[in-house]
Order: C-alpha cells, then structure tokens, then sequence
C-alpha cells in the first residue's frame, strides 16, 4: 500500500498539479499588492514612494537570496526549500498590517516576504519540474506552471480588492497568509529521497566549475542581461499599474480587474510560449516577445485611456506577462543540463529581480518627483527592445564545458 501511494505521490501528473497550486497560491497574492499601494499609503500617511520602496526591497531580497535558495534545493530537494518559504510567506503577509512604520513594513513586506519567495517562487518549482519531467513533456510541463500562476492572479486580484473595501486592507492580507499555508502540502510530491535525479554533468562537473561554465559562455550571459528587463516591466506595472488607472480616472474595482485581465491572458500566453518554445527556436520566440511589449506600451500611451482600451492593453499585456518563464528557464536547461538548474536559473532570476527593483522604486521616485508616470513607461519601451536585441544573437545548445562532459 505505502508503496502504491509514493507511486502516485510522485507521479509526473500530480507532480505537475502540485506545481500548479503552488504558483496559484504563491504568485497569486504577490500580484495583488499593487492593490494595496493607496489604501496603505493613506492609513499610514505616506507618499506612494515609501511603499514601493519596501516593494522594491522585496524584489532585491528575493534576487539576491534567490541563487542560495536554488544551490539548496539542487543539494537537499525541493520540498524542504518550499516548506519553509511558504511559512516564512505566510508570516511575512500575516505581519504586514503591523509595520507601522516605513523601517516595520519594509522588514515585513520587503525583506521577509523576499526571502519566501526564493524559497517558494518560480526559480525552485522550474528546478523541479526541469529535473522531474520527462525531456519530452518539459516545455509544456513549465508553459503549463507558469499559467497556473497567472490563474492566481486572475483570482487573487478581484477577490483582494473585494476584502480590502469590505474589511480592510489588514483582513486581506490576513486572509492571503492563510490561503498560503496550503502550500505546506502541495509541496509533498517535490522529491522522494530529496535529492535531484542524476543527469549526465554529475559524472565530474562540479559546482563551482558548472558556474564558472555557465558564466563564461556568452549565449548564458545574454540570457542573463535581457531577464532584467522582464523583471522591470513585470513588477513596475504589477505595483504602479493600479495607482496609474486611478490617476486617469479608472475606479479601484476595473483596476483590479485589469491585475485579473492580465493574469487570465497569461493563462493563454504562457502556456502558448511553452508549447511553442517546445518546437521553435527560444531566442527567436524570446525577441519576438519584447518587440511585442514595446508596439503594445507604445500604442496604449498614444490611446485615449477609455475602459476598453485600459481591458485591451491589459489583454495584451496578459499574452506577454510570464511567456518568458518558460522560454528563459528553457534556455538555461539547453545550455546548462538539468543537474545545477536551480542554482544558474537562480542567477539569471536575479537579474530579473534587480530589474524588478529598479522598475518598482524608480516608479514611485519618478510619480512623487513628477507627478506622472509617463517617463517610466517610455523608458519601459526602450528598454523593450533593447532585450529583443540581446536574445537575437543567443546560441541553443550546451556551453562547451556542459558538452564535453556529455560526450564523455
């Protein structure tokens, strides 16, 4: 009996839903911050910049920790990495309401919830699933994770707007640490002995020469740089969106609904990315998504800010939101093998969160210096299709250290 429950326990397909309700129930909550920029900011009477500033820490503890939490799932397994992120997550929400003070919310909000998410995020569920699904179905498998986030989103979104204006902002945070203890038992299939699978870079390549492997090929650098700009869009609109329709008009409620829009889209987009970056060349699928960002940026900001065009750009934003997971983290598995993949997509994820960073702050530096983000959102189209020009020259196959052990 025991052994006919492991069996199914670690079963591919339950491996994969287990995924899927961990990006649900992490990814789902992160994205409704922005919800709570204003109703924070007016209770503790501060300007928007203190509040992104926290959010902003947040994004900086998360890139930073994000390579040790991947180095410690690929020694000991995932499982325990995510069980103590998502306690750690649950208490960051949970003491969130109780910073009073700028120092308070940015040790809860930026510091604490930073430090979760590496050991809850994306980075760790791509190592397990990378290593736990058949080559075949991993591209897919991750298109198939990433969207699973956006459904948290989409969730997360409405439904925190709806605590916030019928019990307060504390409840609704209250009521996201709850929902994420749940993870506590979604986290049971990730690894049967806790250790990674073996792949064929085991046989001799190191840690420390798989970094220095990964580090000195040119195509892994690239990857690394243009992931910046994906953490800069992602998280500037994530925390500014919502205080930018309000400016223009847009009631708090549609722009929830928006942060939902958003989130239904990437449903399609990042399992679309996925299954495509499975077939077609990644780098191209990866230029072409950036060029995408920038048409859609720049046609919204030349639009007359109706509701419809504030859903349709919300829309297209969706099909771009999280297409680049898959894609990324793909690449990093071509290039790099499976065996350190926690750790080397923890390095490019953190150049997604110093992007995240510097899109978070620079948001609420540049709304209280100006009273306007439009300077944001022209910079977030250049720089667009700068990260479109990095990935066009990247080369899909293993760095050359990575496949001399394989040929070996």
């Amino acid at each position: 009996m025991s052994r006919n429950v492991n069996s199914l326990l670690y079963h591919p397909n339950v491996i994969l839903a287990a995924a899927c309700g961990i990006a649900i129930l992490i990814l789902g909550p992160r994205s409704a911050l922005g919800l709570f920029t204003d109703p924070v900011s007016e209770a503790r009477g501060w300007g928007r910049d203190v509040f992104a500033l926290a959010i902003a820490i947040q994004h900086l503890v998360w890139g930073l920790a994000q390579p040790a939490a991947g180095a410690l799932a690929d020694r000991f397994g995932c499982r325990r990495v995510i069980t103590v992120g998502a306690l750690a997550y649950a208490l960051g929400f949970a003491l969130m309401p109780l910073g009073t003070t700028p120092l308070g919310f940015q040790l809860t909000a930026g510091v604490l919830v930073g430090f979760a998410l590496a050991g809850t995020g994306f980075p760790i569920v791509v190592a397990a699933l990378g290593r736990l699904m058949p080559p075949a179905r991993r591209s897919t498998a991750l298109g198939v994770a990433t969207a699973a986030g956006s459904i948290g989103q989409f969730l997360f979104a409405p439904i925190g707007q709806a605590f916030i204006s019928s019990y307060g902002w504390p409840s609704a945070l209250w009521f996201m640490a709850a929902a994420v203890l749940a993870v506590l038992v979604l986290a049971l299939p990730f690894g049967a002995d806790g250790t990674p699978r073996a792949t064929f870079d085991d046989a001799g390549l190191g840690f420390f020469a798989a970094l220095g492997s990964a580090f000195t090929y040119r195509s892994y650098v690239l990857l690394v740089a243009g992931f910046f700009v994906c953490g800069f869009h992602v998280s500037f609109i994530m925390v500014h969106l919502p205080p930018y329709l309000g400016d223009i008009g847009v009631s708090a409620a549609h722009a929830a609904w928006a942060l939902g829009i958003i989130g239904l889209f990437n449903i399609v987009g990042a399992f679309g990315a996925g299954y495509l970056g499975g077939r077609y060349s990644k780098r191209i699928l990866l230029s072409a998504l950036y060029t995408s960002r920038a048409v859609l940026i720049v046609a919204f900001m030349l639009s007359a800010k109706s509701a419809v065009a504030v859903a349709l750009f919300a829309a297209g934003l969706g099909l771009l939101w999280l297409s680049t997971v898959p894609l990324t983290s793909g690449l990093v598995a071509v290039m790099c093998g499976t065996r350190y993949l926690g750790t080397l997509f923890g390095f490019v994820f953190m150049s997604h969160q110093a992007g995240a960073f510097i899109g978070v702050w620079l948001g609420g530096y540049v709304f209280e210096t100006t009273g306007s983000y439009d300077a944001m959102w022209w910079l977030a189209t250049v720089l667009s299709l700068l990260a479109a020009a990095l990935h066009w020259p990247i080369v899909e196959s293993l760095a050359p250290r990575f496949a001399e052990r394989e040929a070996a």
